[in-house]
């Protein structure tokens, strides 16, 4: 069987934005660059390939399986939740990083993986969990929570608009014991226009996902602690892939980069406020299509970057 074009050889999607990433944080190597999510591994190897020596690489992630790439390619390896981002970089690391990498969201191989519970199109378990610190699974969610609690989720965390008719849906169904189920009950449950709309479930689906894996909340976490984190000059660089993850990195990269905010006639400041960040991408990168033909999960992709000034 001829491989998958827009898989490497591990069966880990392409990186996406990766020169885009290996072009931003050319300014601060030599130096410590912390791969946040590390995945496939993806973006590393592009560093490596482009600054050999002068990088070294420390490559996080919640899935045990992720970290066998980082362990196979010789770079420091660490289990964990990128909301803990500065415990695990100071039980490794000895300096101030010069960047950190995020690239949020599930992981191609994680979807691609029936028994993980993540996909709509696949009959698997209500798992859902990207990594085993994770207490909650996606089978309490869908039969335990109660309906206006889920129904919160799939609105907010889904942003779907039937979120009150999904939700009631799945609580008349319980109980659900499989994706396929589910799947096919949020389908059920919406307008005939909607299931002609692409698929019907993925919202539910995603918002089920975040919900389980606290994900909002980490990028919130793992933002903040990564820009404590850097050295001054360092990077931080964040690829989302939907609205809520953006919203987050575009709202805290602009009020770090917001310095004194007094009146412009007082003659001396008042606040004391001074930024923290100066913004490198004033408007989001996003993959040419040139990148989305060769790679479709780019095609949702957003690249927002930051440095860190002087205190």
């Amino acid at each position: 069987m001829d491989q998958d074009p827009y898989r490497s050889e591990d069966g880990y999607h392409r990186p996406v934005l990766a020169e885009e990433v290996t072009r931003l944080l050319a300014p601060v190597m030599p130096g410590v660059v912390i791969d946040a999510t590390f995945g496939g591994g993806g973006h590393s190897r592009r560093l490596l390939e482009e600054y050999g020596a002068d990088v070294r690489i420390v490559g996080i992630d919640r899935d045990p399986a992720a970290l066998e790439n980082a362990t196979a390619l010789g770079l420091t390896a660490v289990l964990g939740n990128f909301a803990e981002l500065e415990n695990l970089v100071a039980a490794n690391v000895d300096e101030a990083p010069a960047a950190v990498i995020f690239d949020f969201g599930v992981s191609s191989h994680q979807l691609d993986r029936p028994e993980r519970g993540f996909s709509y199109h696949d009959d698997g378990p209500l798992d859902m969990r990207m990594g085993p610190d994770s207490t909650l699974t996606a089978d309490v969610i869908v039969n335990e929570w109660p309906e206006p609690d889920l129904a919160r989720i799939i609105r907010e965390f889904g942003e779907e608009p039937s979120a009150r008719r999904v939700a009631g849906a799945i609580v008349r169904a319980r109980p659900i014991e499989s994706t396929s189920r589910l799947s096919t009950v949020i389908a059920q449950a919406m307008p005939a226009a909607r299931r002609r709309a692409g698929h019907p479930a993925r919202r539910t689906f995603q918002a089920i996902r975040i919900a389980v894996n606290s994900e909002l909340d980490s990028i919130r976490d793992g933002l903040d602690q990564a820009i404590r984190l850097v050295r001054e000059r360092g990077r931080i660089v964040a690829i989302s892939y939907h609205s809520l993850e953006d919203r987050i990195v575009k709202r805290r990269f602009a009020d770090g980069a917001t310095g004194c905010t007094c009146p412009p006639q007082m003659p001396v400041c008042g606040c004391g406020r001074s930024a923290e960040l100066r913004l490198l991408t004033r408007k989001p990168i996003r993959p040419s299509q040139q990148e989305i033909e060769v790679n479709r999960r780019s095609r949702s992709a957003v690249l927002r970057a930051a440095e860190k000034v002087a205190a």
